[in-house]
């Protein structure tokens, strides 16, 4: 029980009465039970909250005193389990990165799962479960009182019952989000406790094979650097072997990432300068090609931007160097050293903001198409593993159809897996009723070819994979630069062709190497919804804009078509168009349902005043 705690040392003189009121004058919440034997009590407390409260206040001070003797506070764990594979750490230090958690507990043993338990502490509070006793007791051996970042972490063991009692499950934090209270915190800066665990905190640079000895070191450099800016470095030595450059993945917080590519820079610097090998060595950065397009900006100002502000000249390698097995692009940095540490913060902020944007996205798109698989959606190719790395079989990802059944992870890994729709099981059958949608896909005339196939066929493939019907209109003038394709097909439908589509002509390089594909998409909306669309003064489509990052227009003074309906634009890369499209469905729908009530309401009052 999470809520039982065991006070220790205590004097034989000692009341129920007396350990009130120093619960009292702690500001501590009162008790349920107080068990008292000579010596020690057990005190049951309302809930986990008010337990980890208690033993915060008491505990770390060592000054609570009743009758001249220092009370122990721990948790009450019975004797059978008290050699638990579960302990608590609690004074977490609010703004720690997972992954530095993560490297800490991963020094004592396997760990099988870490969940953060909500609490009004200002400091995090997570509980572990280690595969081994001995592990979680070497744990709480080499955790006790570890320092970091001025916090002394605090362990203790708790019961181990493979299971939270349901009123307080803690929140496990291998299902993407984690934080504090909801809705009461918010995200700080990523991966932060209290924000969106991210995996894209890593930085992946390259540097020539020839200074990788030196960043190794004779003295253990590289150990040197993990300590002083409390990052994980992987060189990656055995990778293409006999290339002129070496991968090196740094693992911390971004301000981490940032001081130990500094060092790592200094002593590739001063290797050259000694072997008198080249000027100034450029920094490289290695970055998924699904954020590139946003590192770029419209019409390359983000990257101008950061040239001129850090004094350097960036270069990206071309998208002929992409495949479906590398989806990576070389973000190429020159300048002194200074000025290119100072572009690599710049330049990290961006790709981190870019994903962090997919992955909210991912979330949203997952909440609101139970059952959806995005890997067999094929659009994101390598970049997937940066997908939260939900649903272990210990994860609480919500049920979706069978147990096990994960929206990211493609049931089968075979190629053909593309067109398999996922298992009819995985999708909840409230689902199965879902309106139909159109959405009007404005697609370069030059891609037309490569989305219709040999023989249709890639047109038919991707109606079948998605669920959807795909037509593409003629062309409204001969010379027309853009062919309009009109989707028909539920939420889940639309998802997936649409992603296919963009994905499509991102293979067939439609769009010069810099740009990330965005495309212009058409929805109609019942006229009287356009309104609410727009909101006051302009207030909701703005919202929508900030909150998707699509460009939204409704044009003004339209004459609605034969069914009342007006045109609303969207463009934007995939993710932001799907936002976008999705927000202003709900919008529709809420508009809907209004009216019908007031339809109902009419049609109830005349006969009242009969």
């Amino acid at each position: 029980n999470m809520n039982k705690l065991y006070f220790g040392n205590l004097s034989p003189s000692v009341t129920v009465e007396d350990l009130k009121q120093c619960f009292g004058e702690n500001h501590l919440p009162m008790p349920d039970q107080v068990l008292l034997k000579p010596g020690y009590a057990f005190v049951d407390f309302p809930d986990q909250n008010a337990a980890i409260q208690a033993i915060e206040s008491l505990h770390p001070t060592g000054k609570v005193e009743l009758h001249g003797k220092v009370i122990e506070v721990d948790y009450s764990v019975p004797k059978k389990l008290s050699r638990s594979r579960k302990i608590q750490i609690r004074n977490i230090p609010p703004h720690l990165q997972w992954e530095v958690l993560d490297g800490l507990l991963a020094q004592h043993g396997t760990v099988e799962n870490v969940e953060q338990v909500n609490t009004e502490t200002e400091t995090a509070v997570v509980n572990v479960t280690y595969s081994t006793k001995e592990e979680a007791k070497e744990a709480i051996e080499k955790l006790t009182g570890h320092q970091c970042d001025d916090y002394s972490f605090r362990v203790s063991y708790i019961a181990d019952m493979d299971a939270a009692p349901p009123d307080q499950a803690p929140r496990t934090r291998r299902g993407g989000r984690l934080s504090r209270n909801q809705g009461a915190s918010q995200p700080g800066p990523s991966g932060e406790f209290g924000a969106p665990r991210t995996l894209q905190q890593d930085l992946r640079i390259i540097v020539p094979t020839q200074y990788v000895g030196a960043i190794i070191g004779k003295e253990g450099t590289i150990k040197n650097v993990t300590k002083q800016t409390q990052s994980k470095v992987d060189i990656h030595r055995k990778e293409n072997a006999g290339a002129a450059e070496k991968p090196i993945t740094i693992h911390s917080t971004p301000e981490g990432c940032s001081a130990a590519c500094r060092m790592i820079m200094e002593i590739v610097q001063k290797e050259a300068n000694e072997t008198k090998a080249m000027e100034d060595i450029p920094l490289k950065i290695i970055a998924s090609n699904n954020y590139i397009g946003r590192l770029i900006g419209k019409q390359g100002r983000n990257l101008k931007k950061i040239e001129e502000e850090t004094g350097t000249k960036i270069t990206i390698s071309s998208l002929q160097d992409l495949n479906i097995y590398n989806n990576e692009r070389t973000i190429t940095v020159k300048g002194s050293l200074e000025a290119c540490c100072n572009a690599e913060v710049e330049i990290m902020k961006k790709l981190r903001e870019a994903y962090e944007n997919d992955v909210a996205a991912i979330n949203q798109q997952t909440s609101l198409i139970p059952g959806l698989n995005l890997n067999a959606l094929g659009i994101f190719s390598s970049a997937l593993p940066v997908l939260p790395s939900a649903a272990g079989p210990r994860s609480t990802m919500p049920p979706v159809g069978p147990a096990g059944y994960n929206p990211f992870i493609g049931h089968s890994s075979h190629p053909s897996s593309l067109y398999g729709v996922p298992p009819a099981s995985a999708i909840p059958h409230q689902h199965a009723a879902q309106e139909q949608e159109v959405a009007y896909l404005f697609i370069p005339t030059q891609a037309v070819g490569a989305l219709i196939g040999k023989k249709g066929q890639h047109i038919k493939q991707l109606a079948h994979f998605a669920g959807a019907s795909i037509k593409i209109a003629p062309a409204e003038k001969p010379d027309a630069t853009e062919r309009m394709v009109i989707i028909t097909g539920t939420p889940e439908a639309q998802f997936k062709a649409q992603g296919r589509i963009f994905g499509k002509l991102k293979e067939e390089n439609i769009f010069t190497g810099k740009e990330e594909v965005r495309l212009e998409t058409h929805i109609r909306v019942p006229s009287t919804a356009a309104g609410r669309v727009i909101g006051k003064g302009g207030k909701t489509v703005n919202e929508l804009q900030s909150l998707t990052s699509a460009e939204v227009i409704v044009p003004r003074d339209q004459t609605p078509d034969e069914k009342n309906e007006v045109v609303v634009k969207i463009c934007g890369h995939f993710f932001a168009s799907q936002s976008a499209q999705r927000k202003i469905r709900e919008i529709i729908q809420q508009v809907k349902q209004q009216e019908q009530k007031h339809q109902q309401a009419a049609a109830v009052s005349p006969q009242h005043s009969k």
